[in-house]
């Protein structure tokens, strides 16, 4: 018997394999074509069973009684699917068997999972990776209740579409803020996340499948962008009237010559920096992002800015005097178009200078830069090789173009 547009509840019998003279009882739920069966635990001569009824026939008295009964469990599944529409689930019919037997309180949900991971999480990532999370947390929060419009998702209805959806949802939305939409890689990232959270879900039992595992993230490639040494001394040569620009100027400097990032040389100090067996200064330190210890002996450009601030008052006993990370990238673009660099100049672009202009191009080991840049992975250095290998391509065009020219002459001299 159908309750509404997307409800059904109807009674079915099977033979028993023992005994085909005896119907065992099922009752089938389905919700918008998806189905469950339970057994009720009754069972019926073949003979008194009406198929086109769905019921007993009503012959004796035993017969009239199990016909009472199979109206109580008709209304007690009903019931459970009012309560589920009451708490605003997303009812299914997987859904209303669970609670019907007892067994939903281990239907956990994605809402919930994602809250543990969050909580068991927090004391062990790093605050930007856990501020990543909490971003995704509430991109799905935002999903479930607008677009989904229930509270929450049980784990048991996340299936490949799920996420196709939920993909498609992240790249059309648009903040209240003045911010744009998530571009492919911020999308993918979202992804990535949720597809680690799941995938603890599954570590954990709460899940049977991984919905991620058809699904494949794609990132787009990026050349990693960097300054060239020219483009190193515009800035180095430039003075700035504005402390807050000079200051700026500095630290990205710093960043160049050491290939720290904003976060780990804002926490820098002077118990960081030491003298090693070559009497050189050297910075100890461990990055934030990998937990990573570095060893990074200090140029002497680094060595002098460190030195120009010695004495100076800081915020927190730091090495240099940091600004915001907001702050210092709106300074940057200021002094980048100063020193007429039409790049897109970020902090974070001082680092790829260090790996790339700095060491690689001036033939430091690869192995080396790796370890210098605290990557855990030599394949991340190596992207570095790669832009590498494209400024040599582009460098030797110079040349090529001499030696053609060149060659051209002689061919004419020849000839003649």
């Amino acid at each position: 018997m159908r309750t509404d547009s997307t409800l059904g509840i109807n009674f079915f019998v099977r033979k028993k394999r023992n005994d085909p003279s005896i119907y065992d009882i099922y009752v089938r739920i389905t919700v918008k074509k998806e189905r469950a069966e339970i057994s009720i635990k009754r069972d019926i001569p073949v003979c008194n069973w009406d198929k086109i009824r769905g019921k007993a026939f009503p012959t004796s008295r035993t017969m009239e009684d199990l016909n009472a009964y199979l109206d109580t469990v008709y209304g007690e599944i009903l019931n459970v699917h009012r309560e589920l529409h009451m708490e605003r689930a997303l009812i299914t019919a997987k859904l209303i068997k669970a609670r019907y037997v007892g067994e939903d309180e281990v239907n956990h949900t994605l809402l919930e999972l994602f809250e543990y991971h969050n909580t068991n999480m927090v004391n062990t990532l790093k605050p930007g990776t856990m501020k990543n999370y909490y971003s995704t947390e509430k991109y799905l929060k935002i999903y479930i209740t607008t677009k989904l419009r229930t509270s929450d998702v049980p784990l048991s209805n996340l299936k490949h579409k799920f996420i196709l959806d939920f993909e498609n949802y992240i790249r059309t939305f648009k903040p209240k803020k003045n911010r744009k939409t998530c571009t492919n890689n911020g999308t993918m990232k979202h992804l990535e996340r949720l597809m680690k959270v799941v995938r603890l879900g599954v570590r954990l039992e709460w899940l049977d499948k991984d919905p991620f595992r058809n699904f494949k993230l794609r990132f787009n490639k990026f050349d990693r962008n960097y300054l060239t040494q020219r483009e190193i001394d515009l800035i180095d040569d430039t003075t700035f009237t504005s402390i807050g620009k000079e200051r700026v100027k500095d630290v990205f400097l710093f960043s160049c010559y050491t290939g720290l990032t904003f976060m780990d040389i804002k926490l820098l100090t002077k118990d960081n920096i030491s003298k090693g067996i070559d009497h050189n200064y050297w910075i100890y330190t461990k990055r934030i992002k990998t937990n990573e210890p570095v060893k990074i002996p200090m140029l002497p450009r680094a060595v002098e800015i460190m030195k120009k601030y010695e004495g100076a008052p800081m915020e927190d006993s730091g090495l240099l005097p940091v600004y915001s990370n907001q702050k210092t990238n709106s300074y940057l673009k200021e002094i980048a178009k100063a020193c007429g660099i039409y790049k897109n100049v970020s902090f974070h672009m001082a680092r790829h200078t260090f790996a790339t202009t700095v060491t690689l191009s001036n033939g430091v080991p690869i192995e080396t830069v790796s370890k210098m840049l605290g990557h855990s992975k030599l394949s991340t250095t190596q992207i570095y090789a790669r832009v590498l290998q494209e400024k040599i391509g582009e460098d030797m065009q110079k040349v090529m173009h001499i030696y053609s020219n060149k060659s051209v002459q002689d061919t004419k001299r020849g000839v003649q």
